[in-house]
């Protein structure tokens, strides 16, 4: 057999085995998950850095890097070693027993919150960034006696039964109705598609004066005006909106919205299950609205994807043993001690790093490219961010009418893996957030180049120009 049909043979053997492995996964694998949402499947094989490998070898530049958990980098070699050290010593521990790194990081992670809040308060471990809503909630509930939560249009929390509850979208409970109280949903300060059809310049935060009307008679049915009660007890946000489209609220919003929330005693829950650990250039999100939460709910980046650990920290009044005593909550797996050492690996390479420097300056070098796109393309309506949490919004040639076709057409010809710009096939990673799936919300990992910045807005504008044509 001559070298070209040995080629041609190796070849067909690959492709092969690549048809044999998802004619597999059709078969076995449950669709409930969000794989078949793209048209092409992808098999990966590998990863480094900012990019992703199939088994072609076709190189995929990732810019929502597995949502946001993988902050540091594929296979970032210190997070790595830290966990195989921990292989070596320490890998299983049930819960109920203390070991070292869960006591060092609840720590670090404690004292971070009482410099920047000046705040005594203490950590609790879960598995997932769904079971520690899950804590959260019983954080509540058990503080202050009541059911009943406000959360934001556009919010997301998670699918578990109790965080689906508290998710805006119904899309995520229709199948499997309410086992807890649902949400009252608060419009979300989106300037760009204000719910009230106001100007930002001359709005006055319409939205949280509103909002604020809820309060101001008993027949609104929030609260009681004699006694100043309120039934609800709580108010979930995520400082910066993910999944809705990584937006960017107003610098005044938060304050405002706490000074509301204080004066009937509803505490303030902020999920930074995705904007957490310096996304956004801070190491919270809501450090840069100037206010103090009541509780935080914290997971993904934590151990940069390495182990499915989560957490929330709640002020001291909320979570003191006097009133969150042993067992009242815990998970097999929660605190295990390889999660608690890749995240206590990635509190060092925090404090040792300057990201509050780093990302913010990528950010704006990244905002800036894909300004100079948007002014070639009517099609990108908004480009907008924080840090690196960034939005794209694609929309109409009007410039504001949801193009969700569109955004699917791109972020497919980016998972075909056959976009050339510099000589060679290549992918690209995105995601899709927003009300009307029509965001590509850009998570590059922190350490990504403003050469790889290029590389990625040259690969969406070959994706945008492919998907065009083909319009």
């Amino acid at each position: 057999m001559n070298p070209k049909q040995l080629l041609k043979t190796a070849k067909n053997k690959k492709i092969l085995a690549r048809n044999d492995l998802l004619d597999l996964e059709a078969k076995y694998c449950s669709w409930g998950d969000t794989v078949h949402y793209a048209e092409k499947l992808n098999i990966f094989k590998s990863s480094q850095g900012s990019y992703l490998y199939d088994r072609e070898g076709i190189e995929y530049l990732d810019l929502q890097m597995w949502y946001s958990a993988v902050n540091f980098g594929y296979r970032n070699q210190r997070l790595n070693e830290a966990l195989k050290k921990q292989i070596d010593t320490l890998p299983q521990l049930a819960c109920q027993y203390l070991h070292e790194e869960k006591i060092q990081l609840a720590a670090k992670l404690a004292q971070k919150n009482q410099r920047t809040f000046e705040e005594k308060g203490r950590v609790h471990f879960n598995v997932g960034g769904s079971s520690a809503l899950e804590d959260s909630l019983k954080l509540v509930r058990n503080h202050t006696g009541r059911n009943l939560v406000f959360a934001f249009m556009g919010g997301y929390h998670g699918r578990t039964l109790a965080a689906s509850a508290i998710t805006s979208s119904f899309r995520y409970r229709e199948r499997f109705g309410h086992f807890g109280d649902r949400a009252m949903f608060i419009p979300y300060p989106y300037c760009f598609r204000c719910p009230y059809d106001k100007k930002r310049d001359f709005c006055d935060l319409y939205c949280l004066k509103q909002f604020e009307r809820l309060f101001e008679t008993e027949y609104y049915s929030v609260v009681n005006k004699k006694n100043n009660k309120c039934e609800f007890a709580a108010f979930y946000v995520e400082a910066v909106q993910g999944t809705g489209g990584y937006i960017v609220p107003p610098q005044e919003y938060y304050s405002g919205l706490k000074d509301i929330l204080d004066r009937y005693g509803i505490l303030l829950v902020d999920d930074e299950i995705q904007m957490g650990f310096f996304r956004t250039g801070k190491f919270w999100a809501i450090e840069h609205f100037n206010i103090t939460p009541d509780i935080i709910v914290f997971g993904k980046a934590l151990t940069n994807g390495l182990n499915p650990i989560s957490g929330v920290w709640a002020k001291e009044k909320l979570i003191s043993p006097d009133v969150f005593p042993p067992g009242s909550t815990h998970a097999t797996f929660s605190s295990n001690p390889l999660g608690t050492a890749a995240g206590l690996e990635v509190m060092k390479l925090i404090e040792e790093s300057d990201f509050s420097v780093s990302i913010p300056k990528k950010g704006r070098y990244f905002i800036a490219q894909l300004k100079k796109l948007q002014k070639k393309y009517p099609q990108i309506a908004d480009v907008d961010g924080i840090g690196l949490a960034l939005r794209i919004e694609i929309c109409e040639e009007d410039g504001y009418t949801p193009n969700k076709g569109l955004t699917d057409k791109v972020v497919n010809l980016g998972l075909s893996g056959s976009l050339n710009v510099r000589g060679k096939p290549q992918g690209l990673i995105l995601d899709v957030g927003g009300y009307y799936k029509n965001v590509f919300t850009i998570a590059p990992s922190f350490y990504i180049t403003e050469k790889e910045i290029d590389l990625g807005v040259e690969l969406l504008e070959e994706a945008l120009n492919r998907a065009l044509k083909k319009s």
